[in-house]
């Protein structure tokens, strides 16, 4: 039952050049089209980028909507805003971008401050625009630093190591945080490109894995599938799997006791990343005092 054959999602057929299915950061592979503006989720995009790219996002936001404030009030007569009277053009501009800043943030220091209906009308309607924006931002930032996330760390590598009297397929992870995940499991499925009804297709078998489930992480997890008789690699080589374009695709699932929710990895190994009649070497070691150290630049690190 374990290496039946069958599609989790990914598609059967065959579409060269081919590629990785899952890439190194555990994102599919997969770039969509012909999505409309209403398919786009602000916030999910914004809670999915990058740490870099949601900081200048938040500035760029926030500079164009003092930016495009700063020309309605430079368009009002002068005597709508009292203070912000300069000897230029340019100079009055930004002193309207400045009041614009500290009305958008509720500051308001007083040096520039509105007169007349329509300067009250705006910094009014500037003032709901900036404690609405401001309750946003910062529910996306506590959304951000408060999303459990896992840091599975993966060997480099996979290895075609010995193990009982035969050889196996191995790989190592670790938790490369301080918290604690507990009762991992994990999911190994091997993909091949196999000639079926006189056409190449991708076919996915199960692995079946010496252990499944760890209670904990505190140090590495070792996953070794058996290459015996029942095995898709039993008898395969290096070129057998070079030339089946072989994938092993990974999912490991655990409990994060800190956010205490369940967090997701995804990884996965092509043919060329599999390095055979290797072992890894051992990743933590005992102290003088008897505690254990892990090293986890050691993690994917190989025996000579």
């Amino acid at each position: 039952m374990q290496n039946a054959s069958y599609d989790p999602g990914l598609t059967t057929q065959v579409i060269a050049p081919l590629r990785r299915i899952i890439n190194k950061d555990g994102q599919f592979n997969v770039h969509r089209r012909g999505t409309t503006w209403r398919d786009f989720h602000p916030y999910l995009h914004l809670i999915n980028l990058s740490w870099p790219r949601f900081l200048c996002a938040l500035f760029m936001g926030y500079l164009v909507a003092n930016c495009l404030f700063a020309v309605v009030y430079f368009a009002l007569p002068p005597d709508q805003l009292t203070g912000a009277d300069a000897s230029t053009a340019g100079g009055r501009f930004l002193n309207d971008f400045f009041f614009s800043a500290h009305t958008l943030s509720t500051v308001g220091y007083g040096n520039i401050a509105p007169r007349g209906l329509a300067g009250n009308v705006v910094a009014a309607f500037e003032a709901l625009i900036g404690v609405l924006s401001f309750a946003v931002a910062t529910g996306l930032l506590f959304g951000r630093v408060s999303r459990p996330s896992a840091k599975i760390g993966y060997s480099e590598n996979m290895v075609v190591a010995p193990y009982q009297d035969g050889t196996s397929l191995q790989f190592r992870v670790v938790n490369r945080r301080a918290n604690s995940l507990m009762e991992l499991e994990t999911k190994v499925m091997l993909m091949m490109v196999d000639m079926a009804s006189d056409q190449l297709q991708r076919t996915y078998k199960l692995l079946t894995l010496e252990r499944e489930k760890v209670l904990f992480l505190p140090l590495t997890w070792t996953v070794v599938h058996p290459i015996d008789r029942e095995s898709p690699l039993w008898g395969k080589t290096p070129e057998d799997l070079e030339r089946m374009q072989v994938e092993v695709l990974i999912l490991i699932k655990g409990y994060d006791d800190t956010f205490n929710q369940t967090v997701l990895s995804r990884h996965s190994y092509r043919h060329e990343e599999i390095v055979w009649g290797r072992k890894f070497d051992p990743a933590f070691s005992v102290d003088a005092e008897g505690d254990l150290v892990l090293e986890l630049k050691k993690v994917g690190q190989l025996a000579q």
